[in-house]
């Protein structure tokens, strides 16, 4: 399974390098806003009705304030605007590669 190696706050953007030895970089609030959260992207009922989450696209001088591994699957980052809810699974941040801007 692809895994961080390293992970550095560098300017306004968060560097990965992974275990292939790639390396990627995301802007701090480009990961704000890609927030795999219930508080981001609502929640499925029984029936497959999305509730809640936001409509706000754009997170603007919000920063990546510190992370923390979850298991061996995932990074919880926290943000300076209070989040820190979001479970970023590795194959769901590897993903957010190809979109960041």
């Amino acid at each position: 399974m692809l895994a961080p190696d390293d992970l550095q706050l560098i300017g306004d953007q968060v560097a990965v390098r992974w275990s292939d030895g790639s390396e990627d970089y995301y802007p701090m609030e480009f990961l704000r806003a890609h927030s795999p959260s219930a508080e981001n992207k609502g929640e499925r009922d029984l029936t497959g009705q999305i509730h809640g989450g936001t409509t706000q696209k754009d997170f603007p001088g919000v920063r990546v304030t510190g992370w923390h591994p979850v298991g061996g699957y995932a990074i919880q980052f926290e943000f300076s605007d209070g989040h820190r809810t979001g479970l970023y699974g590795f194959d769901y941040l590897k993903a957010l590669a190809s979109e960041a801007p």
